[in-house]
């Protein structure tokens, strides 16, 4: 017993007698379980409400094993250890709790931003980022994910004492998030990793659970955007967490106001219906007055505003036996509105009859003013049926532009943008010649609209082609007005999987049309849905923005109708249609096939014509059946009399490069990642990019992507895996940039795509640089043409391999204008085949009576491969010794020859003098006639030889004499002559 304070007096303290301390009542007090001991038991003891001192509290006492635990409706009484049912307006889960109330986080739980590069255990806060944007939001039924690039993660621990559960629902609508769950144990360690990867959704709210084993569980919720364009991805909405195998349930739980429990024992609570309310731990729902209204689980009831012409829209009733249809006008449902207040507008009449507009194209229309589809074989423009005439047959597909009733393969339906919940009202209503959104139950609905085609039957040639994906196409008319930000969307699912966005539309869009290529054959679903607004307003001030679909043709449906007949290939009988070989052409006149010029490929949707086969373009063939063209990897161009050979072939498998490191607002760190395959083989694409955000697989490598595509060309974004945690690189966002050859040349400019050279700029300018064009079929609102790609050959002798591709410096994502994509490919691969043009001889001097002869690349060398230098070669030669001795025995001839001509000549002049000086003194004599010749004979002192030219044998010293003969004074020359006995007679 405590003693009672003293009291003081005179200085001294008195002790006062001691006061009983008050017994606590029942409800001043609760019982709870000591922790489990090492046998599994446990004691029951009791707390106090307010810690204190007290008295007359019960004594503990033995509990229950822990492993006990109650039925689900029921909970656990601590005073007598007993299971009991939950009372009217209550419920539990037995051995768990569930979280469906998120005006606020519940307690218990964490929330958390983190930076891109933390531990799973141990994360560190996101620096400078919006909370409200990094983390996940309560929103009252369901909490949202992020939208931005920062990690959010939503935590719950809890301790289990026997196995249990963890159950949740979600939507998650945008592969554009990475959304995971995930438990861990003490150790930080994942114990369902085959299930941490969640699935996108495509139909409201999907159901997840995961088994959870005893001890302590840490449940974690985690996201991460990659908006890495404009648009901000949709969030990750979760709601409805239960988690069982909890210690006990010491009492029910309230229903939450808008629900209610009628029974004892309920284990979950029902939803109020429209227009009733209730508050928390209801047994029942309240009816609303008449002048307030409330969608279904309100809490609360609103005032109804008065009608106005938003509130209600028309259309047309299906035709009667008289050809005639009616205008209805009706209220948008659910009505909240009233028409008794003042400014309320009245429904306008209805039942005012017009025309019934003509069946679609396909159809006619019967006695009871009903469209049936014609039989095959015949084409109707939506009067009646016409068979198709000989040599033709009908063009199957379908097409919708008069919308008197929604067509059998057409649905429709509303989505809430509030709890994202299917509503059974209708999206879109007929309008006679369109089809547009009706009002919805609030702005931020969605209105869908589904058109499902069961398959395609494409021509026999387009079948037989593995490389052409062009199975059909849809092409479709549409309109948006809008006041705000709507947005439509088209998507498309392929064997009722999950819907695909294509393209989406932001506000008002004049009435323009979009065409989708389909690429494979199979079930396909395209949805169109229109949303207002993504925000919540009251009064539905947007319900005039709606969307317009003025028409819709798909081509190539199985089972379709025909509007209209085409020429066939006719049999050899000339009687019945048949289908072309591949690669041939249909003579409109005759009916006969025709096979295409080499080097054309052929339109496989309108094969009539010779003008249906397209010449390839240059550097390109086209394959055997004429389907596409392609590269062969190889290339010639006449050059300054020469003829270049290039030789890519060792580049004609898939290349792969990424760009320089991207950044978004809150720091994610991504690269555009390229696959490239220069030429293919043989039209067959290699290159190939995926999206794995939804379908990241770790074990083994077993990886299926969601989507991916293959074309000679394709871009997607990539997150390193050391940034987001991951074992793998997640990749996202993939698209082709080149499905098509356009051709293969060294001009810049080629079928409207032009590879500046100043997005290059290079000093070598010795070898032509080869640029492919490709282009792509994705056709976008910026591209209306598609995508299109220029790669640009650049000889490299110094980069071996597959050297380095690069993109231009203005565009460093590869594109200046989101459609023309330009790379520069330098490589030792892209110089031309090496020939006899690209070395020369080098001779070396005589050594030895012996010459070689080496050959030597020209330099710079600008060739690769090709022809081989060829082997150096050797030849006897002629010293220089042996040259010198001949040229000098040959001087000393020649100067021997010379003297001796020298002195002949000067001696045969001195007798010249001789004899003319002695005519002269003879003449002196007398005057008129020469002196008689003193003797016949030969002076004294004269040779006979002096004066002989011509002998028997000329010497050599007789022929120069020869030439030195003097002629006569009559003009003649004179010639001694011989008698017959050899001797001389006389000069003539």
């Amino acid at each position: 017993w405590p003693w009672a304070p003293c009291t003081t007096l005179a200085g001294q303290c008195h002790q006062t007698q001691p006061l009983p301390l008050p017994h606590y009542l029942p409800s001043e007090y609760h019982y709870e379980y000591t922790a489990c001991d090492s046998l599994g038991s446990r004691w029951r003891v009791a707390v106090p409400h307010t810690p204190g001192l007290c008295t007359g509290l019960p004594d503990p006492i033995k509990g229950t094993e822990c492993s006990f635990s109650c039925k689900a409706g029921e909970f656990l009484d601590m005073k007598d250890q007993s299971c009991k049912s939950c009372a009217e307006g209550r419920y539990s889960l037995g051995t768990g709790v569930r979280f469906d109330e998120w005006d606020e986080l519940p307690h218990g739980f964490a929330n958390v931003a983190t930076t891109l590069e933390h531990s799973l255990c141990y994360p560190k806060g996101c620096q400078n980022i919006s909370q409200v944007l990094s983390t996940w939001v309560p929103l009252g039924d369901y909490i949202a994910s992020n939208t931005d690039e920062c990690t959010a993660t939503l935590m719950y621990a809890v301790n289990l004492k026997q196995s249990g559960m963890v159950s949740f629902e979600y939507i998650y609508p945008d592969s554009s998030i990475v959304f995971e769950f995930f438990v861990q144990n003490d150790q930080c360690q994942p114990t369902v990793e085959e299930s941490r990867w969640m699935k996108t959704t495509e139909k409201g709210w999907e159901f997840h659970s995961v088994e959870l084993s005893h001890g302590n569980n840490v449940l974690y919720w985690r996201t991460t955007a990659f908006s890495v364009w404009s648009k901000t991805p949709k969030p990750v909405l979760v709601r409805n967490i239960g988690i069982t195998g909890v210690a006990y349930t010491s009492e029910c739980f309230p229903c939450k106001p808008g629900t209610y429990a009628s029974k004892p024992g309920s284990t979950f609570c029902k939803l109020c219906p429209p227009n009733s309310y209730s508050g928390k731990g209801a047994t029942s729902c309240q009816q609303c007055e008449s002048n307030t209204y409330s969608e279904q689980g309100s809490g609360t009831c609103k005032p109804r505003p008065p009608c106005t012409d938003k509130d209600y829209f028309y259309t047309h009733t299906a035709c009667d036996t008289n050809g005639e249809t009616q205008l209805m006008f009706k209220w948008a449902e659910p009505k909240i509105c009233s028409e008794d207040l003042p400014d309320a507008v009245n429904l306008p009449p209805s039942g005012v009859k017009t025309k019934c507009p003509p069946c679609n194209p396909g159809f006619f229309k019967t006695n009871s003013s009903t469209c049936e589809p014609c039989p095959y074989g015949a084409y109707s423009n939506g009067s009646g049926c016409i068979s198709c005439p000989a040599g033709t047959e009908p063009a199957l597909g379908l097409e919708y532009k008069w919308w008197n009733t929604l067509p059998a393969n057409m649905e429709t339906t509303v989505l809430s943008g509030i709890n994202f919940e299917y509503k059974g009202m209708a999206g879109w209503e007929v309008a006679s010649d369109y089809i547009y959104t009706a009002a919805g139950a609030s702005d931020n609905d969605f209105m869908i609209l589904t058109l499902i085609i069961p398959g395609f039957s494409p021509p026999q040639s387009v079948m037989e082609d593995a490389e052409n994906k062009e199975v059909a196409r849809i092409t479709f008319v549409f309109e948006t007005v809008c006041t705000v930000s709507c947005e439509l969307y088209f998507m498309v699912g392929v064997n009722s999987k999950t819907n695909t966005p294509v393209e989406t539309w932001t506000g008002s869009k004049g009435k323009q049309s979009y065409t989708y290529i389909v690429e494979k054959n199979a079930t396909m679903s395209f949805t169109w849905a229109f949303q207002r607004t993504p925000y919540h307003e009251a009064n539905w001030p947007y319900t005039n923005d709606i969307a317009k679909l003025y028409s819709i043709n798909v081509t190539n449906v199985m089972d379709g109708v025909a509007s209209y007949c085409r020429r066939c290939a006719l049999e050899s009988s000339g009687s019945s249609c048949t289908s072309c070989p591949p690669g041939n052409y249909i003579d409109r006149t005759s009916g006969a096939c025709h096979p295409c010029a080499p080097n054309t490929y052929l339109k496989a949707h309108q094969p009539y014509g010779h003008q249906a086969c397209i010449p390839c373009g240059p550097g390109t063939v086209s394959n055997k059946i004429h389907s596409l063209c392609y590269n062969d990897c190889h290339f010639l161009l006449a050059k300054d009399g020469r003829t270049l050979e290039y030789d890519f072939s060792t580049l004609a498998n898939s290349t792969s490069f990424t760009s320089g490191p991207s950044f978004t607002t809150k720091g994610l760190k991504y690269f555009h990642h390229f696959n490239i395959s220069l030429c293919g083989n043989h039209g067959r694409k290699m290159a190939s990019c995926t999206d794995n955000v939804t379908d990241i697989r770790v074990p083994d490598g077993e990886v299926e992507f969601s989507k991916s595509v293959t074309s000679y060309a394709c871009q997607s974004i990539v997150v390193p895996s050391d940034v987001m945690g991951y074992k793998t690189v997640v990749s996202s966002q993939p698209v082709s940039l080149a499905d098509r050859f356009v051709g293969v040349t060294t001009e810049t400019t080629l079928d409207h795509i032009t590879s500046p050279p100043d997005y290059f700029p290079t000093e070598n300018v010795g070898v032509p640089e080869v640029i492919f064009f490709y282009r792509s079929n994705d056709v976008t609102q910026s591209c209306n043409s598609g995508r299109a790609t220029a790669i640009r050959m650049r000889c490299n002798p110094l980069k071996t391999g597959s050297g380095t591709l690069s993109m231009p410096r203005k565009c460093p994502d590869g594109t200046c204008d989101g459609c023309t994509f330009h790379f520069l490919w330098e490589t030792a691969e892209a110089c031309p085949l090496c020939s006899a043009y690209d070395y020369r001889a080098i001779v070396s001097a005589c050594v030895g009576g012996i010459q070689r002869t080496t050959y030597v690349w020209r330099e710079p060398k600008l060739c690769t491969g090709g022809s081989l230098l060829p082997e150096q070669t050797v030849s006897i030669c002629k010293t220089m010794d042996f040259w010198l001795k001949v040229g000098i025995s040959a001087g000393t001839c020649a100067a021997v020859l010379l003297t001796v001509m020298t002195c002949y000549f000067w001696k045969k002049n001195q007798k010249l003098e001789y004899k003319y000086s002695k005519l002269v003194m003879n003449a002196t004599t007398k005057d008129s006639e020469l002196p008689a010749p003193d003797s016949c004979a030969i002076m004294e002192g004269e040779d006979a030889e002096d004066d002989l030219i011509f002998t028997s044998k000329k010497s050599l010293f007789g022929k120069i004499k020869s030439f030195t003969t003097k002629r006569t004074s009559d003009g003649f020359d004179s010639v001694p002559l011989k008698t017959s006995s050899g001797n001389t007679d006389m000069d003539l």
